[in-house]
């Protein structure tokens, strides 16, 4: 996971903040510690040392901006020469055309599938999947199955051996009926010249816009050299790093990536088909030292259907319990809660509570629906109405006991005081209030 990367980052950065003045010494110990940090992400030696002399020739070289201080200067030049380690932001493209997916074995490749699909179906075209993995046996089923959770069509059938047949068969079938077709290449242990050979045949009977790759994320630099190969013999156009959230090896594989040049295009961080996200340098590294993704956070709430109102009543900090459940319900859609937690500008720079835990929370969310739901109109509006005689009764309502009742109270209140410090006073008078306001994350 990339915990600890975000965390090692935030914490040498965090020394800046606090510093009296900044100076030769302050920025070499922000370069050790960066170093520190990023090798231990696996991230290559010579990348790492050639970034930190890089922020530290520009650290103190470069003077800073009109209206800036010293420490905002720093950690903005962190911030740039993160942001270009991590590689260009690449295009998506958001018409139709049809896109080839390769990878070898165990990289996650027909899940990646159903999580593209489903991104292109939240933005309105229609798609069909064409499995032409022809040699594994069970290929075709599992993308059977991802077709079946989406609703999309899918040619994948079990007794045609030729690749090349199944492509063009599936290309004329679902040609003129749908905006994005996604075709499933065959994988392997390993890129051999049998597997390169025929994912350029199918490239050319596909005529795909775009080729993706499929790497596990938990290779690390490793990465690198797999990405460089697939795109010397097959020429692909885009990676897609899967199993992100399982891994500390996150950091190497997208710089592994980038220095080939072959650009990160999405990241799957989970196994639902929603945990997809684009990969933009700048909104990456924002969120990693704890300024944030507000746009990307107001997009999960769009999708998830989250009112306007409710929006922002839940980023001001003046909820009702009943916003709360509809918080909570959107919550479900939006993704893993600590994703969520991380995109909200300047969580990542707060020291949360000991008792605020986002697995806990998102543990007990489903028991919180039953109790709000047990509750009166007025208790809704204001909890603070809710005794220890109503404390009963909802209890027995939602099947639940007393103490459940105080701890959902409880982080009720806990959220509201956070969401009032994000929005309205404490990060506004940090020490890096004036820098993060200049973040794309941090709006």
């Amino acid at each position: 996971m990339l915990e600890k990367l975000g965390a090692g980052l935030r914490a040498a950065l965090e020394k800046i903040t606090k510093a009296g003045y900044v100076d030769k010494t302050t920025v070499e110990e922000l370069a050790r510690d960066i170093q520190r940090t990023l090798l231990a992400s696996d991230v290559d030696v010579k990348l790492v040392f050639s970034l930190t002399e890089t922020i530290k020739k520009r650290a103190l070289d470069e003077k800073p901006k009109p209206g800036m201080s010293a420490r905002e200067h720093v950690v903005r030049i962190v911030y740039e020469e993160l942001v270009r380690l991590v590689g260009r932001k690449p295009e998506i493209a958001l018409k139709p055309h049809r896109l080839l997916f390769v990878g070898l074995y165990g990289s996650g490749k027909t899940t990646s599938i159903g999580k593209v699909a489903r991104f292109y179906q939240k933005k309105g075209l229609k798609v069909a999947l064409i499995g032409c993995d022809v040699h594994r046996p069970a290929a075709m089923t599992q993308l059977e199955q991802i077709a079946g959770q989406l609703n999309v069509p899918v040619y994948a059938p079990k007794d045609v051996k030729d690749p090349y047949k199944v492509a063009s068969t599936g290309a004329e079938q679902f040609g003129k009926k749908y905006d994005v077709l996604i075709f499933d290449a065959s994988g392997r242990s390993a890129l051999d010249p049998d597997l390169a050979a025929e994912l350029k045949k199918l490239g050319e009977i596909i005529k795909a816009d775009d080729v993706l790759l499929t790497i596990p994320a938990d290779l690390g630099q490793a990465a690198g050299p797999q990405a460089r190969a697939f795109k010397e013999l097959v020429g692909i156009t885009g990676i897609f790093l899967s199993k992100m959230d399982a891994t500390a090896r996150g950091g190497g594989a997208i710089t592994a990536c980038a220095v080939t040049n072959a650009p990160v295009k999405f990241i799957g961080a989970g196994e639902k088909l929603d945990a997809l996200e684009t990969f933009d340098p700048e909104r990456f590294i924002s969120r990693l030292i704890g300024f944030g993704d507000l746009q990307s956070l107001l997009e999960k709430a769009k999708e998830a259907e989250l009112k306007p109102e409710t929006a922002q009543a839940i980023m001001t900090g003046k909820f009702t319990m009943d916003e709360f459940y509809e918080q909570i319900k959107a919550m479900q859609k939006m993704g893993p809660l600590k994703g969520i937690l991380e995109s909200m500008p300047g969580m990542g720079m707060m020291k949360m509570p000991k008792e605020f835990d986002a697995s806990a929370m998102e543990g007990k969310m489903k028991k919180w629906k039953h109790m709000i739901e047990s509750m009166t109109k007025a208790e809704k509006a204001d909890p603070d109405i809710i005794d220890s005689s109503r404390m009963k009764r909802i209890a027995k309502g939602s099947g639940t006991n007393e103490n459940d009742i105080r701890e959902l109270i409880k982080y009720y209140n806990q959220i509201k005081k956070m969401s009032k410090m994000i929005s309205g006073g404490a990060l506004k008078r940090g020490p890096l209030a004036g820098l993060a306001k200049r973040f794309k994350g941090f709006g």
